[in-house]
């Protein structure tokens, strides 16, 4: 089915900007969510089962892959609208002024976010009220099979943030060490004195849109160019020329990695399914907290 899409060359963006904050700050992005939440701290056993649609995934089997949500780990989903998310990124940011918290909002989205009115609405706001807020643009190049130089008068999707009077900067969103000091630095000068701030990642997803996506609207030269540039690859080069990790112990956290999906896959399996009168919970307000 298209339902699910794959973060697979795009880690470094997200592991980068979470490691660079603080475990109560708060999450938000689009469809493209796995990596957003694993790196978050929520279990691959409980990503996996949101997949198969069980009881025992992040969303109790109701929001499948492309609405994943974690409450505990401040991840506030995974939305499927392109850009609908943007301006609840800004309502969380609104929310930490208000309440005099010392928190940062991390929004993201994709490149195929930047046109649309909801997205210029939000940073509108955020920038009029000066909201603890930073705009991620995950720049893969493709809105679903569109490229950005075909649905972008701009050469630099940054410069769209320029209109608004938020600072913003370029990022190599395929290295883990630049993404996670950017967001680090802006971070801290968001705490110190509130303000949002834009950041365009540029970065690559090796597979199509999604799985019903054969990706022939590029070549195989251009995915080979950045499949070279692998930010997993390149982190492991940097880690072992540094003396930091050897090639054995990185191939070992490669199998043990290997290992947490295939018992993710196993949990998932074994898990409940989802009664079919659950599907009518949480549709309407009930008056009750959950």
């Amino acid at each position: 089915g298209g339902f699910c899409h794959l973060y697979i060359g795009q880690e470094a963006v997200v592991t980068g900007a979470i490691a660079a904050v603080r475990p109560d700050d708060y999450v938000i992005t689009a469809y493209r969510d796995h990596g957003h939440a694993l790196a978050r701290g929520t279990s691959a056993n409980a990503c996996m089962a949101e997949l198969f649609g069980k009881e025992t995934g992040c969303s109790r089997g109701l929001g499948g892959s492309m609405h994943f949500f974690d409450k505990r780990h401040h991840m506030y989903g995974g939305h499927a609208i392109v850009a609908a998310h943007v301006p609840l990124g800004v309502g969380l940011a609104f929310a930490i002024k208000y309440r005099g918290e010392d928190r940062v909002t991390l929004c993201f989205f994709g490149d195929g976010a930047i046109n649309q009115g909801s997205f210029h609405e939000a940073l509108n706001l955020a920038a009029l009220y000066r909201l603890p807020i930073i705009f991620i643009c995950e720049n893969n190049l493709f809105a679903m099979g569109t490229s950005v130089k075909r649905s972008t008068s701009l050469k630099q999707i940054v410069d769209r943030a320029e209109g608004y009077d938020i600072p913003g900067e370029i990022v190599d969103g395929m290295n883990f060490r630049e993404m996670r000091d950017k967001v680090a630095e802006v971070a801290e000068s968001i705490r110190k004195e509130s303000h949002p701030a834009f950041l365009e990642v540029r970065t690559y997803r090796y597979r199509g849109h999604s799985m019903s996506d054969p990706a022939s609207y590029r070549t195989k030269d251009e995915l080979e160019k950045y499949r070279l540039d692998d930010p997993i690859i390149r982190l492991r080069a940097q880690l072992t020329r540094e003396g930091k990790l050897t090639n054995e112990q990185f191939d070992q956290l490669d199998k043990r990695a290997k290992q947490t999906v295939l018992d993710a896959v196993k949990f998932a399996e074994e898990s409940p399914e989802l009664p079919v009168e659950k599907l009518y919970d949480y549709v309407y307000f009930n008056g009750t907290k959950s």
